[in-house]
């Protein structure tokens, strides 16, 4: 028994990991092709980030209640009808002809799908990795940065050679082939929860009772914000600014960036678990050090005139975004019980996304105005407003809320 449990949280790191992957990888097609989609059907930019934003909007305002089914039912089928349906949006985005269908395809359909993966696989991990918490739930982030990265590439250059709407039906499919692996793979797992079932104002009454919390979703606002704004509109900057061509703006606006992060987030999370028995704080202040010392790069890699000065400022804000990214959730498990946190993660995710969506136009009626080099380094001050909320908690609040779990 005790053989086949340490197997099976290992192999369902891998599984979610390729899970995550798609679920990043159907996002950042969109924002790669954006010029081609652009120029096919006669969209401006504004119309283009308001497809972004709807897609944002939806998501976030439909994963808290992904949060708190992940708390009542089972996490497999969840997961499972969350990647079904995102992989199907995904696929029929390509068929879209104009704003209206891109917005109900993209926007709702696969936006609304994806709201559902994260809470539940986020829970799953945690109940299968209690000691090795942080660095399992790092791992499953990278797969975030790879997918973000790989899609980037192959979809520019799929985009380029074969069309725009080759990209949406390849990673579309991608997500159908997986879906039939997860079913038989997959296992159904226990719940940690009360007897009683909780509801939906008892959860978000006992959540918001930590004034953690509320500096946490603060905090991850303000990174979602300069998350969504850079992922939606780099590839474009490059390809504007330094005329790269569509693949190779796609594939270095990512890249480096979330390269450098593979190895912050790894970083992070080793350190924070090693740390966290003799430290209660360690988790918090690694997301502080990731907010602050990721703002300078975030203006230089928008300012600087140097492609690659700016590929290298892109970098280090990589690597701090993934130092931050390590305890993202692990944080905010420290003063959550284990039986609302799969909902604390769908309302803190919420939250983050609601003020994300609003970062695509924003940059867009930046761009218009005064650029997106602007727009771009108009980021950094999200960074620098997160840090800030992140340090009020550690200061204040966290140690007097803080979770003493059963190892």
């Amino acid at each position: 028994m005790g053989k086949l449990h340490i197997d099976y949280k290992w192999k369902l790191i891998i599984m979610l990991w390729c899970a995550y992957f798609l679920n990043q990888g159907d996002r950042q097609v969109f924002n790669v092709v954006i010029p081609l989609i652009k120029d096919d059907l006669k969209l401006t930019d504004v119309q283009l980030g308001l497809v972004a934003s709807v897609f944002t909007i939806v998501y976030g305002c439909l994963v808290p209640f992904g949060g708190y089914l992940g708390d009542i039912l089972k996490r497999k089928w969840i997961v499972f009808i969350s990647i079904f349906i995102f992989s199907v949006g995904t696929l029929c985005t390509g068929f879209a002809g104009g704003l209206v269908s891109l917005i109900i395809l993209r926007g709702i359909t696969t936006g609304g799908g994806e709201a559902f993966y994260y809470p539940a696989a986020t829970s799953l991990l945690s109940q299968y990795h209690k000691k090795t918490r942080a660095l399992a739930l790092s791992i499953h982030q990278t797969s975030l940065y790879v997918g973000i990265v790989a899609s980037g590439f192959i979809s520019a250059y799929i985009g380029e050679h074969y069309g725009w709407r080759i990209s949406f039906f390849t990673f579309g499919i991608g997500g159908l082939i997986l879906c039939s692996y997860l079913f038989f793979n997959l296992k159904d797992t226990p719940q940690e929860m009360k007897e009683v079932r909780l509801s939906i104002l008892y959860v978000v009454r006992e959540i918001f009772k930590k004034k953690t919390t509320w500096m946490l979703c603060l905090a991850f606002g303000a990174m979602c914000f300069v998350n969504i704004g850079y992922v939606t509109w780099m590839s474009t900057f490059y390809h504007e600014k330094f005329q790269l061509s569509l693949s190779t703006a796609g594939f270095t606006s990512m890249f480096y960036h979330f390269g450098a992060a593979f190895i912050g987030v790894l970083v992070g999370g080793r350190l924070s678990d090693k740390y966290s028995t003799v430290r209660k704080t360690i988790r918090m202040e690694t997301e502080f050090i990731g907010l602050l010392l990721g703002a300078p790069f975030i203006f230089l890699m928008g300012y600087t005139s140097n492609l690659y000065v700016s590929y290298t400022m892109l970098a280090l804000f990589g690597f701090f975004r993934g130092i931050y990214d390590s305890n993202l959730y692990a944080a905010l498990f420290d003063v959550i019980s284990p039986d609302l946190r799969s909902s604390s993660v769908g309302i803190m995710t919420a939250f983050a996304f609601i003020v994300g969506a609003f970062a695509p136009i924003v940059l867009a009626l930046l761009k218009s105005t005064y650029g997106l080099s602007f727009g771009i380094s108009f980021l950094s001050v999200f960074y620098l407003m997160g840090a800030i909320a992140v340090f009020v908690a550690i200061k204040f609040f966290f140690l007097k809320e803080f979770y003493y779990e059963k190892k």
